[in-house]
């Protein structure tokens, strides 16, 4: 991934806390035939291993999982992101030499893939996954609500994916290349709470 300094996030804590909010990634492999990419619903153990492990399952008939066993793979994740436009930087009335851009976050972690059939394994994924989305839920549902029987058969028919992630990168690109005026012109203007909120602390970060 294309890095200026500037737009560098290295804290492991970070980029961490995106693929938490933002666990929908896009699976990136390369077999036989090419590259190949699948958007999935990732469940991220950040204590087994030193960058942390993600864990996802995939339905049996997608055929990507028969070509990454073994392989290394990268995982793209995207946070909040937004389109931002000329017109609202200061500069912009000042000398007009402004042109649109576009601020977003993004993680890249890759990996060697390992494949699971394992029930077992199968089960406890699932159930992480879940905890993680119904928890915060007044009235979650549990893997455990639905019979037994039925979870087995669901579970005949997806594949896990484990990942330990050897390298990941972070990049918050959000207007640390624009003057104070320019900032402040993006946080009042842009017209998305979480894009204005992170201008503005990756300002005062001046990264």
């Amino acid at each position: 991934m294309y890095q200026p300094p500037h737009f560098k996030e290295e804290r492991l804590e970070v980029q961490h806390a995106l693929i938490k909010a933002h666990p929908f990634g896009l699976l990136i492999s390369v077999g036989e035939d090419g590259p190949e990419a699948n958007g999935l619903p990732f469940y991220l153990d950040a204590t087994a291993g030193p960058l942390g492990t993600l864990k996802v399952h995939m339905a049996r008939a997608n055929g990507q999982w028969r070509s990454i066993d073994d392989q290394k793979v990268l995982v793209v994740f995207q946070g909040p992101q937004a389109y931002i436009s000329p017109s609202l930087y200061a500069t912009k009335r000042e000398t007009g030499k402004v042109v649109p851009t576009w601020n977003y976050c993004m993680v890249q972690a890759s990996g060697i893939a390992r494949v699971h059939e394992d029930a077992e394994w199968l089960h406890k994924q699932i159930t992480a996954l879940t905890q993680g989305h119904e928890g915060k839920r007044a009235a979650p549902w549990a893997v455990t609500d639905a019979p037994d029987s039925f979870i087995q058969s669901q579970i005949r028919g997806i594949v896990g994916v484990e990942i330990e992630i050897s390298a990941i990168s972070g990049k918050w690109k959000m207007s640390q290349n624009r003057n104070e005026a320019d900032r402040k012109g993006v946080i009042e203007g842009v017209g998305d709470p979480e894009v204005s909120d992170l201008v503005r602390e990756y300002g005062d970060l001046k990264h």
